[in-house]
């Protein structure tokens, strides 16, 4: 862990340098106005990623980990899910090109120059869908280091792409790199999975097998839940903040949101390509306890720490990621880094679902949490303006936890 975690922390720290580079860029030549629309278009190419991924990748996981040795069920697991995420890209790029005014409306409003942001997410989904699935079979063949080599390249990639787009481009430009720079990482996953697998030899139509979607039907059940309403909650709260508090508060919560995921990268990382893969394998509860442990004891101390830090430093932080155009920005970070906090105690938990396959309870608790964040913020806008979407995401997470820790107590405690 000890290894892993500092490749980890190596790629976050990069990572968040970029994304301290890129905010400062963005914040100069589009202003909060703009973050705001960069916020809209990141909520639905989220959404947008796990529909042409079939929210398979935490399942893809899982089966890749427990079927490496297994070479006929490996290769209908990859020819499968393959087959299965061409197909659906291909269909998902044919309505996004012919229906390209009507996404642009929904997301961008009246706004007709974001048109063409639309027809190129169109062409380069199929090359995103297959990038984000080999990334998920190298990480199932527990080559975890090149998962993180991945994801530093792919930072790099996306700082060189948006400083060139947002210089020539302004916001259009910033638009344009948030589509392209993900699916040029394509040439890299393809070019790292060569070297584990031939990828197109293990690939057979008549291995094709539904019962493998059968058997990964669940995580795509929980992965769309959370990945695909997520944002679409998100999308929501904002929009509301645009019309209620106006373009530039909206752009404030997106810029403090901006900045609670360069730390959470820290965590979402670590967990996913080393805790996950953990937690696939633990048979009983004395070994689930003890990675939620190691998590806890090790991963959490930190981050609060590092939070800590950030709320003193808070006023230098937003004025070198941004400008002094953003200080009604510090107003928000109390609560936002107290919600984090909940958060990051709830998403070791959140992972057993994944784990375990236990879809039922992992839609309840996530459709209750989805819901409770947007009635909660509704209502704290209204009386606290905008620092209302940070209280209601503070009491959102708190409550997440509690229900987690009640499901999961006897592997807890």
């Amino acid at each position: 862990m000890f290894k892993i975690t500092s490749l980890n922390s190596l790629s976050v720290a990069l990572k968040i340098g970029i994304g301290l580079i890129t905010s400062k860029i963005l914040a100069v030549f589009v202003g909060p106005g703009g973050m705001a629309l960069v916020g809209n278009l990141r909520n639905f190419l989220t959404s947008l990623e796990n529909i042409s991924t079939l929210g398979f990748q935490n399942g893809i996981v899982k089966y890749v980990a427990e079927n490496e040795k297994s070479q006929a069920e490996f290769q209908k697991i990859i020819t499968t899910v393959f087959i299965s995420l061409i197909v659906v890209a291909f269909l998902l790029s044919c309505i996004l090109f012919f229906a390209a005014d009507y996404w642009n409306n929904r997301i961008f409003g009246n706004n007709k120059e974001y048109l063409v942001v639309f027809e190129v997410v169109a062409l380069v989904l199929p090359f995103y869908a297959v990038s984000i699935f080999f990334v998920a079979v190298i990480n199932g063949l527990g080559k975890f280091q090149k998962v993180i080599w991945i994801n530093i390249i792919g930072n790099t990639i996306g700082l060189l792409v948006s400083v060139f787009m947002i210089f020539e481009y302004k916001t259009i430009g910033a638009l344009l790199a948030i589509v392209i720079a993900p699916a040029l990482l394509f040439l890299v996953t393809f070019y790292l999975i060569q070297k584990e697998i031939k990828v197109f030899q293990i690939i057979k139509l008549h291995l094709f097998d539904f019962q493998v979607l059968k058997n990964l039907s669940s995580y795509s059940l929980m992965a769309l839940v959370s990945s695909v309403f997520g944002p679409l909650v998100f999308l929501a709260i904002r929009n509301h903040i645009m019309q209620d508090l106006g373009v530039v508060q909206a752009g404030y919560w997106e810029t403090m949101t901006r900045i609670s995921s360069y730390y959470l990268l820290f965590v979402s990382t670590i967990l996913t390509v080393y805790f996950l893969p953990k937690l696939a394998k633990a048979s009983t509860n004395e070994e689930t306890k003890s990675i939620f442990w190691q998590y806890y004891k090790f991963i959490l101390p930190l981050f609060v720490v590092a939070l800590t830090v950030l709320y003193f430093c808070r006023y230098f932080t937003v004025q070198l990621l941004f400008s002094k155009e953003f200080l009604p920005v510090t107003n928000l970070f109390l609560w936002q880094l107290l919600g984090d906090i909940f958060k990051v105690c709830s998403l070791i938990l959140g992972y057993q679902f994944f784990a375990k396959k236990l879809t039922s309870a992992f839609i309840i608790t996530e459709l209750f949490s989805l819901l409770l964040l947007y009635f909660a913020s509704l209502f704290s806008i209204k009386t606290f303006q905008i620092e209302g979407v940070v209280i209601a995401y503070a009491f959102q997470n708190l409550i997440y936890l509690i229900v987690l820790s009640v499901y999961f107590r006897k592997s807890l405690f």
